[in-house]
């Protein structure tokens, strides 16, 4: 698969570094794990992946070994370690900004008059959204109970929405809420 039109740009980037700050990594074990964290949904090219690296290593952000099977490992150098500070930085700023589209987001992108039956849901889904966002940034004072607690919670909602879709989905077309 190709860059799809859902990934920011400079999105690969990032995610090169993040990689690369864990341990050394391949091109290919770059693709592999990108793909998995996706749910397979985002696999980019070789085409993407090794001018990406060149351009790393060219900078001095990464330098290379090769191992036994004649494959490359990447590792961030300290100069590299910096400018994924920079980038988080940088990402962290980007979401801020975006914070106001939250709604947006929930609401979809529609045209025509909102269903009437939706917008206290609507309401709801917009605030939870929002509290998710601000946890997120405040996911390094998150302790292991916070974690637990909000995944729970977010499960149960989840399997009790699915409920309300099922017997929705099992109604006629014409019955109305």
């Amino acid at each position: 698969m190709e860059r799809t039109a859902g990934v920011p740009r400079g999105f690969l980037r990032f995610l090169v570094l993040k990689f690369l700050l864990s341990k050394p990594m391949s091109g290919a074990e770059i693709v592999e794990e990108i793909g998995r964290q996706t749910g397979r949904k985002w696999k980019p090219g070789s085409g993407s992946i090794y001018p990406l690296l060149a351009w790393l290593q060219n900078k001095g952000y990464t330098e290379s070994s090769t191992i036994e099977n004649g494959m490359k490992r990447y590792s961030l150098t300290d100069k590299g370690k910096e400018f994924f500070e920079e980038q988080v930085e940088l990402g962290h700023n980007f979401l801020e900004k975006l914070e106001w589209l939250a709604p947006m987001f929930v609401g979809g992108f529609q045209h025509g008059p909102i269903n009437e039956n939706m917008l206290c849901c609507r309401e709801s889904a917009k605030r939870a959204l929002e509290t998710f966002m601000e946890l997120h940034a405040k996911q390094d004072n998150l302790t292991k109970q916070d974690v637990e607690d909000v995944a729970k919670i977010l499960d149960t909602s989840n399997e009790q929405l699915r409920k309300v879709l099922q017997r929705i989905k099992e109604k006629k077309p014409n019955q109305t809420i």
